[in-house]
């Protein structure tokens, strides 16, 4: 007996909306098993990671701090991933528009503008994407896969990053802690809540759904993008060029991780440390898929990923659960999406008695 998945004629939109809520449930059923054979109270556990971080105001600003540089990069990411050009070194690239945008307040030390910030995001921004662009020209010129490309870079930028944390860019008063010294007033985002760290840089992932959704729902270049990703031959054929496509996305997806790198230095943490990021970049890629690659269905998703943090780190304390049991959960997420959104695009046939 032998089975085939065959692809559907059309697929089912209330398959597609149900598909990472059978996810999410499949993920929490497996978690709640790995947990208990861990010796860890696996109800318990659950229960802390999906309803604490909406139980306290402060908790559910935590959530929003962390929504935002998730937002931002899985908006980025999925503009390449509908057209087929796998950015999976977000986090490289996030940590370059971090260091681009430190270089300022370290360097400038005395620079007392209040909008310093301004030129710092916009640094970032440049310098995630130059990072982006090494991976498009690999690939563009040399035919490199930019999945090993991307994620290469990664570990490269967080050797520059430890370099300049131990080297030229360590604060002498740190307490020979790997960081810089803190920055000036002028370097850091306003915030958005009094009384939180919520701060501009959840704005900067409301305006990125907002200018994603139009321009891969709304925009000629977006619709060419996608058809480069679904259909080459037939984009060749209409003179779409894929090189370019390659290169837009890329540039667009390290500008996002870039600025979200910015973000955080100039966000919650108000100087550069070698823990500015907790993941974001790889989390983001699981958010962009648990989101069905739209603009907002990832403004949902990453929602639900940054509750699953701080959840994840409310269970370390209340629930004795290891850290790396959150990244299993996320993994879980992912594996289960996949597994769900292929039974949406696809169907079981039974083709008969294989062979010997």
């Amino acid at each position: 007996m032998r089975f085939e998945l065959i692809r559907r004629d059309r697929a089912s939109l209330e398959m597609a909306l149900m598909a990472p809520v059978l996810a999410l449930l499949a993920a929490g059923l497996v978690s709640w098993a790995l947990f208990a054979a861990m010796g860890v109270p696996a109800g318990r556990a659950l229960w802390t990671i999906a309803a604490t971080p909406f139980s306290t105001w402060y908790d559910f600003s935590e959530v929003l701090v962390k929504t935002a540089p998730l937002l931002l990069i899985a908006q980025g990411l999925a503009i390449g991933f509908r057209a087929r050009v796998f950015n999976i070194g977000a986090e490289g690239q996030l940590l370059i528009g971090a260091i681009c945008a430190s270089a300022i307040p370290v360097l400038l030390p005395s620079a007392g503008s209040p909008l310093l910030w301004v030129a710092m995001m916009a640094l970032g921004m440049v310098g995630g994407a130059a990072w982006a662009a090494i991976a498009a020209f690999w690939r563009t010129r040399l035919n490199a896969n930019e999945i090993l490309v991307t994620l290469m870079l990664s570990l490269i930028a967080a050797q520059i990053l430890t370099y300049l944390l131990l080297g030229p860019w360590k604060d002498p008063m740190g307490m020979n802690f790997p960081q810089t010294r803190m920055f000036q007033p002028g370097a850091l985002l306003p915030g958005l809540l009094p009384g939180t760290r919520v701060n501009l840089s959840l704005l900067f992932g409301v305006a990125a759904t907002i200018a994603a959704y139009v321009f891969m729902q709304r925009s000629v270049t977006g619709f060419r993008l996608i058809v480069t990703g679904t259909a080459p031959r037939a984009a060749g054929y209409a003179g779409v060029s894929a090189a370019r496509g390659v290169w837009l996305s890329l540039l667009i997806s390290g500008a996002a991780a870039g600025l979200a790198g910015a973000a955080e230095v100039a966000g919650p943490l108000g100087q550069l440390q070698r823990s500015i990021s907790q993941g974001y970049g790889f989390a983001a890629i699981i958010v962009a898929y648990l989101g069905g690659l739209h603009p907002v269905g990832i403004a949902v998703s990453s929602l639900v990923m940054s509750a699953i943090y701080i959840g994840g780190d409310n269970a370390m304390v209340f629930a004795d659960l290891p850290q790396s049991a959150v990244l299993v959960v996320q993994g879980l997420l992912l594996t289960f999406y996949l597994i769900a959104a292929t039974f949406v695009r696809y169907r079981i046939a039974w083709t008969g008695t294989a062979r010997a």
